[in-house]
């Protein structure tokens, strides 16, 4: 797959806002059971992500053989003790890396989007796959968060 929906990649900043439109720093914040992510934590999950998605597209482009890095994503969430940080500097990290790699996408050619590394997982990935694979990602989350916030009601 070839193609990218910038929009709907640029979008995502947008969707993360009205999931969690008008919860209370302790909505955020709240856990179901101690190894379960809060909203914050997803959040902050997603910035990760988007950190380790944009090293991973920028080592494609650059043609460099290594195998795509990992990374361990509950171990960065507790490592982090996101849940102790702010939700707007969480979300104001993860719309600067959006706006920057959707500046980089803009520029990229057709032939850029099916240049290929290999994922941790030994599959061969395009850009365009990390992008969409991105975008995917953000989608389940949000499903995530409606299920952290319906949960959270039931307290």
């Amino acid at each position: 797959m070839s193609e990218v929906q910038i929009d709907k990649f640029s979008g995502t900043h947008r969707q993360l806002l009205a999931a969690i439109e008008g919860l209370s720093e302790e909505q955020l914040t709240w856990k179901r059971a101690p190894e379960v992510w809060s909203v914050q934590e997803v959040l902050s999950h997603l910035t990760d992500h988007s950190i380790v998605t944009s090293f991973r597209i920028r080592d494609i482009l650059a043609g460099t053989a290594a195998q795509l890095p990992a990374f361990e994503q509950d171990a960065w969430v507790s490592g982090q003790h996101a849940n102790q940080g702010g939700t707007p500097d969480i979300l104001d990290a993860f719309h600067a890396l959006l706006t920057y790699n959707t500046l980089l996408l803009q520029r990229l050619t057709p032939e850029d989007l099916t240049k290929t590394g290999v994922n941790p997982r030994g599959q061969t990935v395009s850009v365009a796959d990390l992008v969409n694979g991105f975008i995917r990602h953000v989608e389940n989350h949000l499903g995530q968060i409606e299920r952290i916030k319906q949960a959270a009601a039931l307290v």
